[in-house]
């Protein structure tokens, strides 16, 4: 088993929820009392999330690309970044390391044409639903990719910093969130993408009645077929 390098702590709950998807997976394949092999780097993300709001990608990049590095010298032999959001930055990180990146996007992409879907819709924050680094990437691999309106956008933005991030889960915004997905099916989306990590605290499969890619539980099982390929 390679060891698994994480970039976390952003935010810690889903970070989290990272930690338990990837050390379930491993027991599961490897039964008895394997767990996964995880070196973590986790933020305070007070500190990303500044230079996120200030635009500062570049100075985000730095940082994390310089922080892989460091995984991989204490170990780690795959890469794993705990945020949909920070993929913004994946190319450096990738850079900095000679290891495999498992990049979100790939993963997603990946497990919505294995359901022969070709149309998606994409919840995140503003960051991933508005600029072009995630919608392009799944593009490239063949999908059509719909983002809610620039309202709704800027409602499930604020509910991801200022509730879910923070641990809050309120039964209203999960009504909010559910009203924005028959919207995009409505649109034709044929499944959803629960772009943010944190979505999955809110939003769960039972919740929704079109295929929902819940992007945390993707990227670990992928993160962890890797470390057992």
């Amino acid at each position: 088993m390679k060891t698994i390098g994480l970039l976390g702590g952003m935010s810690w709950e889903s970070s989290v929820l990272y930690e338990e998807l990837i050390n379930t997976e491993v027991r599961e394949k490897l039964g008895g009392t394997h767990s996964a092999d995880l070196v973590i780097r986790s933020y305070n993300f007070a500190e990303i999330e500044a230079l996120q709001t200030a635009g500062e990608w570049e100075a985000a990049g730095t940082r994390l690309a310089d922080d892989a590095a460091k995984l991989v010298a204490a170990g780690a032999e795959v890469i794993g970044l705990c945020s949909n959001t920070m993929h913004c930055v994946a190319p450096a990180i990738e850079a900095a390391v000679e290891v495999p990146f498992v990049h979100i996007c790939d993963a997603i992409a990946a497990e919505v044409h294995s359901q022969g879907l070709t149309s998606i819709g994409l919840l995140g924050t503003q960051f991933t639903m508005e600029e072009g680094f995630y919608r392009e990437r799944l593009e490239a691999s063949g999908l059509s990719v719909l983002v809610p309106s620039s309202e709704e956008q800027q409602m499930i933005h604020t509910v991801i910093y200022e509730e879910l991030v923070q641990g809050v889960l309120n039964r209203s915004s999960h009504e909010d969130f559910l009203d924005a997905i028959d919207r995009l099916g409505s649109s034709g989306a044929e499944g959803v993408i629960a772009g943010c990590t944190e979505i999955e605290l809110l939003v769960s499969e039972d919740d929704v009645f079109v295929p929902y890619f819940a992007s945390t539980e993707i990227h670990a099982r992928e993160l962890v077929r890797i470390a057992l390929s």
